[in-house]
């Protein structure tokens, strides 16, 4: 099974809290992604309407798929219950966070997503968690030496 990740939310934000959510696709988008044809990069979830939608997914349009294919830079639709969607909005909103899609995977042969609640990192502390992974390395090299 294909899982896509976003692995630059991780660097550019601090996850604080995460939720796993179904999204909603047509037919050829799901067996575009099952081919591991999507890119979660620069992602982001928003609330509209009392839904969430998550918009700049992109995914691939599948080799087979002709004429049903769709946009694949299209906003889907985040399955989840009206009160998990007005908690996270109301956290996003309060402290000035942002929902990041930081996976995407099938479960039972359902699409999921794992979205964050994210606050964005600053210059110097992408720097500190650089150098705290240089200091663990140093640590594991020297135990491996003993």
């Amino acid at each position: 099974m294909a899982e896509i990740l976003n692995r630059k939310a991780r660097h550019d934000y601090e996850i604080l809290e995460t939720l796993e959510a179904g999204l909603v696709l047509k037919g050829t988008e799901v067996k575009s992604v099952r081919q591991g044809q999507a890119n979660l990069s620069d992602s982001y979830a928003l609330a509209q309407g009392g839904e969430l939608y998550v918009h700049h997914v992109h995914i691939a349009p599948y080799l087979q798929g002709n004429r049903y294919n769709t946009e694949p830079l299209r906003p889907r639709k985040l399955l989840l219950h009206k009160s998990q969607i007005r908690k996270l909005t109301a956290k996003a909103e309060e402290k000035g966070l942002a929902l990041v899609p930081l996976k995407l995977y099938f479960v039972k042969g359902k699409a999921k997503v794992e979205i964050g609640l994210a606050r964005g990192k600053r210059q110097y502390d992408r720097r500190q968690d650089i150098k705290k992974r240089e200091q663990e390395r140093e640590m594991r090299g020297k135990a491996k030496e003993r």
